[in-house]
């Protein structure tokens, strides 16, 4: 797209994103005004009404989780709002079409660049802001809990951190698709929400030990998959509460990056230890997984059985005051920036 056609369209030089100053805390995230960025082949630009804040944001803030080559170096790994412009090539979206997408980076800004197989439609019944709260969790529980994970209809799952963003949508995910669910979380009442989104089951981690109440509500038998976030010790601890044939998923290591486990005993009882980051994934994955969830799983929304839990809206400027809500782990569901002012 040249210049002159940008400017035809509308389309401004510069734009409002938020940038990383240096490895640090939320005060690192600092405003400032970049080029709008042009759509290359295959891509599409957006005009953004909002981004998604996830955990990996947070990473990438304190030098954790570098973008891959070629990606924006701006935080941001979902989107919603207005296509404005297409690559060469692009075939299925027009200017005009309302979308989310699921990015490589760069999410914090006024306009961002995304593969068209990325780019999935705006479910029905829901708001253009709130489709942004989808992409990235949708990608990843979907991806890693039921084709990875392979988990099917009156299975178990284990889900630790259970009012997140990753917690809620499988918990949603889960119930839509007939497999029952314990969550881990750090609260009584963080257990009451979840309960109330649709867990079949809730484990107080500060109070009771998920792999005893695990086998419990399983009749002794153990979670037939636990998806991770933790990692660390965790793991072990994981793994002592997996099924015969059970299956470990990790996403994440909050906890850190090593652990100690028994190597016979996943001989023993058959279990698989898998994982996956999506970030780094190829775009031709991701394409095939937006079209899996398209198939899939939007066709829920409709059906009234999937909903976006959004916890909280901050301007695109507060986007420090975003990341501190995260951190602090208070939050219940999604928490997005929206570009210009909030209501």
């Amino acid at each position: 797209m040249t210049a002159a056609k940008a400017r035809e369209a509308g389309i401004p030089g510069d734009m409002a994103a938020i940038g990383i100053a240096g490895e640090g805390g939320p005060e690192v995230l600092r405003p400032l005004r970049r080029p709008v960025p042009r759509p290359g082949p295959g891509e599409v630009l957006i005009r953004v009404a909002a981004a998604g804040v996830n955990r990996p944001d947070v990473m990438q803030r304190k030098g954790l989780y570098p973008p891959p080559p070629g990606a924006s170096n701006l935080p941001g790994l979902e989107v919603s709002g207005t296509i404005v412009a297409l690559g060469e090539g692009v075939t299925r979206w027009r200017e005009g079409d309302e979308v989310c997408a699921l990015l490589a980076g760069g999410g914090y800004a006024e306009y961002a660049v995304a593969p068209a197989g990325q780019c999935l439609p705006v479910p029905a019944g829901l708001t253009l802001e709130e489709a942004a709260s989808l992409p990235e969790t949708y990608f990843t529980v979907w991806s890693n809990l039921f084709e990875r994970g392979q988990a099917v209809p009156g299975e178990w799952a284990l889900v630790h951190g259970g009012t997140s963003g990753i917690g809620t949508t499988a918990i949603q995910l889960c119930r839509a698709f007939g497999v029952r669910i314990a969550v881990t979380c750090g609260s009584d009442e963080k257990c009451r929400v979840a309960r109330e989104i649709g867990a079949d089951a809730t484990i107080n981690y500060r109070t009771e030990d998920f792999v005893e109440r695990a086998r419990a509500l399983t009749d002794g038998r153990g979670v037939d998959v636990v998806l991770d976030m933790v990692g660390g010790d965790y793991l072990p601890r994981n793994l002592a509460a997996l099924a015969p044939d059970g299956r470990h998923v990790s996403i994440a290591i909050q906890r850190g990056n090593k652990a100690e486990i028994r190597i016979f005993d996943i001989m023993a009882r058959r279990l698989t230890l898998t994982g996956s980051t999506l970030r780094a994934r190829p775009a031709a994955f991701k394409a095939a997984l937006a079209q899996s969830l398209e198939a899939k799983v939007w066709p829920q929304f409709a059906a009234g059985k999937l909903r976006p839990i959004i916890d909280s809206r901050f301007a695109l400027d507060d986007a420090p005051e975003a990341h501190r809500r995260m951190e602090e782990g208070r939050h219940v569901g999604k928490i997005l920036l929206i570009p210009g002012p909030t209501d």
